[in-house]
């Protein structure tokens, strides 16, 4: 039999499809890219928004109607934290919460035999460990992603996630280091460690994150090591200190805003003040030449007034992020925010996402015009439908550059002579 998998979501969920997939593999299951007609569709969910389950229930029903005989499978943050929703599961087969991927070939074989529908979904628990699973290649042959954090201790009062994914785990470094090794026997040239709450990396363990950027920096064969998504808690002085004494590290850093607002940070539960942001980012740029700071903006929490609103875009604006993922607030049942009175309009949200977008906007073309004249190591990727190549310096800026020989894994340096739409356009020198 054959399988596909549709993954929707952050870089943690894209580490554990192809878990998933190698698992199946190993079992004798043959992965195909012909994902709608497979004999098993698992579909690894999101749900960070309303958005994202209702694309996942949409992808149910189409692929149900599709191919009636096929096997269904929904696992990820969705069932995890949302167990009870029967009803909506009725036109799965097999359904498993997030910290029961590795038992997915034996429940698909369970199900072979009587074709019943199954629900394994076990409750996280303060003593819950991190899954110690592992993955060996990635379709991409020049970058890797590895996982050594889950679940969230934080409970924002609009986020589901640390329901869906229980409390802090991270990966011992023994076993991180020898998956970094394999990465690296393997070719991949960059490493991106990601978690859930990737800042809190190794607080359960003693450890911190440098701690494993540091690992991963030791790897020879390892030419860089970049961060995913960051909550800015532990981003102190010396821990910035000492990652950039890390020649490997990429100064990128997604550091997770919100809002702008203090006010609408603390009535989202967020742990820092504008101020605190601030100075992380100041620290930041004096520590690293030539950084990039990304990040992630809500607009319409409940409650957001007009002046709040206005604060947040101006500190946007003060910050001039390298680039802005902007999204509306979405109620989470579950959530304490979800109950919070002054709940906004979706067309109040709507107005908003466009001016914060208009804003991200402008910083974004002001941080590329910045990388123009310089001279940055760039890491080629593949090539674009024009035919040029694609592939990102150490600060994320993507660059593309013609070539008529093949650069896929080179990494080689390149004058950004112009800003052309959302990226860079260089020579190599």
């Amino acid at each position: 039999m054959n399988f596909s998998v549709y993954n929707f979501g952050c870089k943690v969920n894209q580490y554990e499809s192809q878990v998933m997939t190698e698992l199946m593999i190993s079992r004798g299951y043959e992965y195909t890219e012909n994902k709608e007609n497979a004999d098993i569709m698992i579909i690894n969910s999101c749900t960070v928004t309303a958005v994202s389950d209702n694309k996942v229930m949409k992808l149910i029903r189409h692929l149900r109607r599709n191919k009636e005989d096929s096997i269904i499978v929904l696992t990820g943050c969705m069932p995890q934290a949302y167990p009870n929703l029967k009803e909506e599961f009725e036109q799965v087969d097999i359904v498993l919460g997030n910290s029961m991927r590795s038992e997915l070939p034996d429940e698909i074989e369970k199900y072979l035999i009587n074709r019943e529908q199954i629900i394994n979904i076990h409750k996280y628990t303060k003593n819950s460990d991190f899954e110690l699973v592992s993955v060996s290649n990635f379709e991409e042959r020049t970058r890797a992603f590895i996982k050594i954090e889950d679940g969230c201790n934080r409970y924002c009062s609009y986020c589901i996630i640390p329901y869906a994914r229980g409390p802090v785990r991270s990966k011992p470094i023994d076993v991180l280091k020898r998956e970094l090794q394999h990465m690296a026997n393997h070719g991949y040239k960059e490493i991106v460690l990601v978690g859930i709450n990737l800042s809190a990396y190794g607080q359960e363990l003693g450890l911190h994150l440098c701690d494993a950027v540091e690992c991963a920096c030791s790897i020879d064969g390892v030419e860089r090591v970049r961060l995913g998504s960051l909550e800015p808690e532990r981003m102190d002085r010396e821990s910035i200190e000492r990652l950039s004494k890390l020649e490997k590290f990429c100064p990128q850093f997604h550091l997770s805003l919100q809002s702008g607002c203090d006010a609408t940070l603390k009535r989202m539960n967020r742990h820092y003040t504008t101020e605190e942001y601030r100075k992380i980012v100041a620290d930041l740029r004096a520590a690293f030449d030539n950084c990039s700071i990304t990040t992630d903006v809500m607009v319409g929490f409940a409650g957001e007034t007009e002046e709040e609103f206005g604060q947040s875009v101006e500190f946007v604006k003060e910050i001039a992020f390298a680039k802005a993922h902007v999204f509306p607030y979405s109620q989470r049942e579950g959530t304490i925010a979800a109950k919070a009175p002054n709940q906004l309009d979706n067309s109040v949200k709507s107005k908003r996402s466009k001016i914060m977008i208009e804003a991200a906007t402008s910083t974004r073309k002001a941080f590329l015009e910045s990388q123009t004249g310089r001279s940055e190591a760039v890491l080629f990727e593949q090539t674009d439908k024009n035919g040029l190549w694609e592939g990102y310096t150490k600060n994320y800026t993507p660059v593309k550059i013609k070539s008529d020989k093949p650069l896929n894994g080179m990494i080689l340096n390149v004058k950004l002579c112009a800003v052309k739409g959302d990226f860079c356009i260089g020579e190599v020198e």
